[in-house]
């Protein structure tokens, strides 16, 4: 019951769900045993971690009960490139908690457990690459999801084990992200906006942005009224100098936008020889509510002379709404080979699914009532913005080995490999979930008889990837998992 308790209360304050990029916005491996064979995870006992990976790998875990308390570390080292200007990301170290209880009753295993799904992340300074105002726009993107998981797996005989899991999910988001003339009015479908960028000679080339709000926008800088709210029909301001998003609470472990769901996975085992056994797996897509919070949107304009010449800043608070955010399917199938008492070989492959929940991000931004000067022509309108993503589906080939080298000792090493998921044009140096192979070691350290510690390291090499406006990022990433467990 108290750990039920804890579980819940991690939940409910939203620790543990900051995990950023490496397969798409999936970790590599959950839980440190799988993470040091490469991820592999499908036929074998890798502990409470089975609830992320294939839960009917929990009837493998032998009578009793096993309670792990796990931490992790991913580091991401990013770089962007723009214009002859290189930042570094300040995202490089991202700690996550993680906690998973399991019973093995008769022929059932069932239990809780809290571990964060995954995400991606960036921090990049004022004055940066990406800050089209010259030295006041930091940019920041933060993603985080993570699962309170209900588990149960089955011994239908000697051979088969079944397993399911009922999970409830959440998701939340930070955001502050600038936006130079041209990209906001590629937005807006204005062919002008290009600029020459290649593979792309029409408006609308990584996005579109609608709504009330523009159609205000457009009159106070073309000295039209199709909105109402310029009466006068002159031009306030003759183009935009930036546009920023800006929806952040600075921290690691809390977003300022949230939203939760449902999701649920199924799996099992099969023994098919004495020294061989198949897994497989389906993790459902989620079903998550929008993700909303407050938010300010601020457009930097170029005045005309009526209006007093210069330059001028219009902020908008109001509510954010990231629209239809959800977590892909995901499919796999491996196997472990007991090459004999000391060796064990375990294969993985797996499919996830991004092109059905990544073709776009879309925001709603609604102004509240009340702003005084040029931003009340703006109170109660809403801007729609779309970003392409188009990701492709994901294919990840994971392979590992465990030796056991002495009765307290087991060394393991495992790699995995998969292609890029997003394409170049529409790579955003926000979220830059670019990375390919993942090479891995750990080991595992028996205390005594009922507790034991594991370890994982994984290390991706550096991508590099220049989206179709010329940004080029280099993305790289060393992380570790540690886990303590024991057995009642």
């Amino acid at each position: 019951m108290k750990l039920n308790k804890l579980l819940l209360a991690l939940a409910a304050s939203g620790i543990a769900t900051s995990a950023f990029a490496t397969n798409g916005m999936n970790l590599e491996g959950y839980g440190p045993i799988a993470a040091s064979m490469g991820g592999a995870s499908m036929a074998y006992d890798n502990g409470t971690a089975a609830v992320m990976n294939n839960p009917a790998t929990l009837a493998m875990m032998g009578k009793g009960s096993r309670l792990d308390v796990a931490v992790g570390m991913l580091g991401p080292d990013v770089k962007s490139a723009f214009m002859g200007t290189t930042n570094a990301s300040g995202g490089d170290a991202y700690y996550m908690p993680a906690v998973g209880y399991i019973k093995n009753d008769g022929n059932k295993s069932y239990g809780v457990a809290m571990f964060a799904q995954g995400g991606m992340g960036t921090e990049y300074p004022r004055g940066g690459t990406l800050d089209p105002s010259g030295g006041s726009l930091d940019q920041r993107s933060e993603l985080g999801v993570g699962r309170l998981i209900f588990p149960l797996s089955m011994q239908v005989n000697d051979k088969l084990t079944v397993g399911g899991s009922a999970d409830f999910v959440w998701a939340m988001m930070d955001l502050k992200m600038a936006m130079n003339s041209n990209q906001f009015f590629d937005l807006m479908g204005s062919p002008a906006a290009q600029g020459g960028m290649p593979g792309c000679t029409t408006g609308n080339c990584f996005g579109q942005v609608s709504g009330g709000m523009m159609v205000a926008f457009q009159d106070y800088m073309m000295g039209q009224n199709n909105s109402g709210r310029n009466p006068n029909s002159s031009a306030a301001f003759t183009g935009l100098n930036w546009g920023y998003f800006n929806f952040s609470d600075n921290s690691d472990y809390t977003g300022k936008s949230k939203a939760t769901g449902i999701a649920g996975k199924i799996g099992f085992t099969y023994k098919a020889s004495p020294n061989m056994t198949i897994g497989g797996t389906y993790h459902s897509k989620t079903s998550l509510s929008d993700m909303e919070g407050d938010a300010t949107v601020t457009f930097n304009v170029p005045l005309t002379p009526g209006f007093g010449g210069g330059n001028a800043s219009i902020p908008l608070n109001g509510k954010i709404k990231v629209v239809d955010f959800q977590w892909p399917e995901t499919f796999g199938l491996g196997m472990a080979y007991q090459a004999n008492d000391r060796l064990m070989v375990a294969v993985d492959y797996k499919r996830i699914n991004w092109a059905d929940v990544m073709k776009n991000f879309k925001m709603t931004f609604t102004a509240n009532a009340g702003h005084a000067g040029m931003a009340a022509a703006f109170d109660g309108l809403t801007m729609d913005a779309t970003l392409f993503q188009r990701w492709a589906d994901q294919n990840v080939f994971q392979i590992g080995g465990a030796y056991k080298a002495t009765d307290v000792l087991t060394v393991r090493v495992g790699a995995s490999f998969s292609k890029n998921p997003v394409p170049d044009m529409y790579m955003n140096p926000l979220f830059p979930a670019i990375e390919k192979n993942h090479y891995t070691a750990g080991f595992g350290y028996a205390i005594d008889k009922v507790s034991e510690v594991n370890f994982s390291m994984q290390h991706a090499p550096k991508v590099s990837q220049t989206n179709g406006g010329g940004a080029t990022v280099d993305h790289s990433q060393t992380s570790w998992q540690l886990m303590y467990s024991k057995r009642f």
